[in-house]
């Protein structure tokens, strides 16, 4: 059945959205570029293999099986254009993704509840690109000796050696941003030779060749190409595929995208772009340059993002070094002591994957970048009610603040047509959501996203103030007017669709008359028609607060910032259930769900919010109350979950809590299990014997790490709140970001801090908190402060 007959919304007025959010200046993520600048070589340079020694270094002693991808193939990735690698001796795999390789559309025609289609045909998947295999035959794993492979952090390289009748055979991988494609550099050492085989095949019915293009039912235009050359032998390329034989040396290169562009009001296509085309042209240019040279172009590229943060958790055994890194694994969950460089390093493989998958293209859902066929659970979508809001908490606590720009980028571009949807569909009558006022404005979302202006599943009418929350973060973090400016219209945009939703109603044996969000449910469990849900009546208190703040900063709507603090100043916000004694999920002292839910919807306003603070500036009885839902809800769950369980026990500054949740991550998964898999990405167990990867906890866990270092608001920074003895003896960490806009250096020893230095990058002054005592620093713009002397 089809919805009832609405209007659209005036051509002209998705225009004026487009155009206030800069969505129509948005260049396609997959374009002809200049050449890039190609860094001096220098004596400093670590670009020979096995050069990095660092413990950043990940090591495994077997490679990934072609049925194992997922769970064993090494990622790489440049923000746009990534891989799984299996590392076979004698056959190199690599499953090639772009994050634009989008199936679907918009979307539009609702179900006969009200709520969207969720299929791959009408919401659409993300897909693979291309499968791309280098045969070397007689190299098989059992015919070699002394294997390894790695994953270098600092460098963005993933590598792997063996030896073969006493020659050594080594590899490298990486996916470059400034040369826009994948490389592949095979070397030896004692005077071996390759022989063999490349085969780049597309994995939409495309037959092998050296370059292939398609077009999905959708429109969207797709191509990749592969080339090759060597030095001492011969190579080969010709129209199915590319030959080498008694090569000293080979490098291959791969690249290639879609004609997606980031930009509503043209379709979210670029009509001028030939993927095909110019895939082959990228990969050509690439192929003017040594090996060498395009591995000191990556670095320096990637360095200059990745190297911006550091981190020290203490000191792990000799012993424990030896290991390689599954083993370390499977140690440290059948082990009481802890293992500080393991978990430092999970950090960097967190902020690792964020720079391989979040830099110039859309933003990474639940499974970034990453992918091992065409049918991702959930079809690899954006959910907005946990996953892409926990993908980018960790960006500005650990430095990758420019990463955070795919998320923000993203929202702007699909504004026009999310303001759309809303207008036309969300008030339709089937809708269980829908306004019971009768009036309909502004925008908000599904639970599910796709990058056509798309939704899927069910109406989520709290997602914009959660979008928009995590948008403004940033701001905090950052300081940044421009984004500020960019973001304006999502954030007045979500305050004009609560203005239309909210209902007034007087509390119980009272008189008082408050504001409380229509029906919904309490992400993603309890009865789908409750009012005034928790959820939603936090998230639209800190979204009006930071509309008021916003708009202050701008000058901009001072009337309609002073209606909207004015709707906040009625808001409903939760009570302790005299039943449960814990903080109320909906307006209800029952507990209507499931004890142990995955969900913390109910504590947003402990974290990611902080409306409830341990400070004494909360009451009491809420701080106990939501205690007292966080404890109910235990400490086992999925990855994801027990990610935001240890932020929030870290903002309760309860670190034996939030350590445990960090090292319950780290379990390993075996046969499907929740926990850490090979290649430490996270596991979802879906049901028994069958997990899938799902990357938000990647990023969740190393959120909470930083968090139980550094906790900050703007105009209040806190040291070492909760510091678990795991990590006291002694430890540091470098341009860990804060938000009022500042930089934080820190080091401790003893579980006391013997360093501060707070970097400004916009903020101005600052209290500084330890042990129960504070210090107001005034820093310039630009400018650092040092303390030292904690003990005053």
């Amino acid at each position: 059945m089809n919805p009832e007959p609405s209007h659209l919304l005036p051509r002209r007025d998705l225009l004026a959205i487009a155009a206030a959010t800069g969505a129509l200046a948005a260049l396609p993520t997959f374009t002809a570029s200049a050449a890039p600048q190609r860094p001096e070589a220098s004596a400093d340079d670590n670009s020979a293999y096995g050069a990095s020694g660092s413990l950043n270094t990940l090591w495994w002693q077997a490679p990934a099986g072609d049925t194992s991808m997922i769970e064993q193939g090494l990622p790489v990735g440049n923000g746009r254009l990534g891989a799984l690698a299996s590392n076979d001796p004698g056959r190199e795999l690599l499953l090639v993704t772009d994050a634009t390789m989008w199936t679907g559309g918009l979307n539009d025609t609702l179900d006969s509840d009200g709520q969207f289609p969720y299929g791959r045909a009408d919401f659409g998947s993300l897909t693979l690109l291309a499968r791309l295999t280098v045969d070397i035959p007689d190299h098989d794993l059992d015919a070699v000796s002394g294997y390894r492979r790695t994953l270098d952090l600092d460098r963005g390289v993933v590598g792997a050696s063996y030896v073969r009748s006493g020659v050594t055979y080594q590899r490298e991988i990486f996916s470059s941003r400034p040369d826009d494609a994948i490389v592949l550099h095979f070397s030896q050492n004692g005077g071996g030779r390759y022989t063999g085989t490349v085969t780049l095949e597309g994995t939409h019915g495309e037959a092998a060749a050296t370059s292939f293009g398609g077009k999905f039912a959708n429109g969207l235009k797709y191509g990749a190409a592969v080339t090759a050359y060597g030095s001492g032998g011969r190579v080969t390329v010709t129209g199915s595929h590319v030959e080498f034989s008694g090569c000293k040396d080979l490098t291959v290169v791969v690249s290639g995208g879609s004609n997606y562009a980031p930009d509503s009001a043209h379709g979210y296509r670029d009509p001028k772009v030939d993927p095909q085309k110019l895939a082959r042209t990228k990969v050509n240019a690439a192929a003017k340059h040594s090996a060498d040279t395009l591995l000191r172009t990556h670095v320096a590229d990637y360095r200059a993002v990745f190297g911006k943060f550091a981190i020290s958790l203490g000191t792990s055994t000799a012993d424990q070094r030896a290991l390689d890194t599954w083993e370390r694994i499977q140690q440290r969950f059948t082990s009481d002591e802890p293992d500080p460089e393991l978990e430092a390093a999970y950090v960097q493989f967190g902020r690792y994957l964020m720079v391989a998958g979040s830099r110039g293209s859309l933003p990474m859902g639940l499974q970034g970048l990453w992918l091992d066929g065409n049918d991702p659970d959930w079809m690899g979508d954006y959910h907005t009610d946990i996953n892409i809001q926990m993908n980018y908490w960790m960006a500005d606590r650990a430095g990758l603040s420019s990463c955070f720009d795919a998320f923000t980028d993203y929202c702007v571009a699909q504004l026009p047509d999310w303001t759309d949807l809303t207008r036309r569909l969300f008030n339709d009558p089937r809708n269980r959501y829908r306004n019971s006022s009768g009036k309909n404005a502004g925008w908000t979302v599904a639970i599910s996203t796709n990058p056509y202006g798309g939704g899927g599943w069910w109406w989520h009418p709290a997602g914009n103030a959660w979008l928009c929350t995590t948008l403004y973060e940033h701001y905090e973090f950052t300081g940044s007017r421009s984004h500020l400016e960019k973001i304006y219209p999502l954030l007045k945009g979500a305050c004009e669709f609560w203005e239309a939703r909210l209902l007034t109603t007087t509390l119980p044996g009272s008189s008082k008359e408050v504001l409380i969000a229509d029906s919904d449910w309490s992400p993603e469990q309890g009865p789908l028609d409750a009012k005034g849900i928790t959820y939603a009546q936090e998230l639209v208190w800190a979204l009006f607060g930071n509309y008021a703040a916003a708009s202050a900063e701008l000058k901009r709507d001072s009337g309609y910032a002073g209606k909207i603090s004015a709707l906040r100043r009625k808001l409903y916000l939760p009570v302790v259930s005299p039943k449960t004694g814990w903080l109320e999920e909906w307006m209800s002292p029952d507990n209507l769900g499931e004890t142990t839910h995955r969900h913390l919807s109910p504590l947003v306003g402990l974290f990611p919010g902080d409306r409830i603070r341990p400070d004494g500036s909360t009451p009491k009885d809420i701080v106990d109350g939501a205690t007292a839902l966080l404890t109910a809800r235990g400490m086992n769950s999925f990855g994801w979950a027990n990610a935001w369980r240890s932020l929030c026990w870290a903002r309760l500054k309860n670190a034996d809590k939030a350590y445990q949740l960090v090292v319950n991550n780290l379990r390993p998964s075996e046969n499907g299990t929740n926990g850490t898999a090979f290649n430490l990405f996270d596991i979802y167990e879906v049901e028994q014997g069958r997990g899938i990867f799902q990357i938000e906890a990647n990023f969740g866990t190393p959120s909470a790490v930083t968090e139980m270092l550094l906790y900050s608001r703007p105009g209040h920074l806190e040291l070492l709140p909760a510091l678990p003895d795991a990590w006291a003896e002694s430890g540091s960490i470098t341009g860990a970001g804060a938000r009022g806009g500042f930089v934080v250096d820190l080091r401790w020893k003893n579980g006391k801090p013997t360093e501060a230095k707070i970097r400004s990058v916009g903020g101005r002054t600052t209290t500084v908190a330890y042990g129960g005592k504070t210090r107001t620093v005034t820093v310039k713009p630009g400018g650092s402060v040092t303390l030292k002397d904690f003990a005053r």
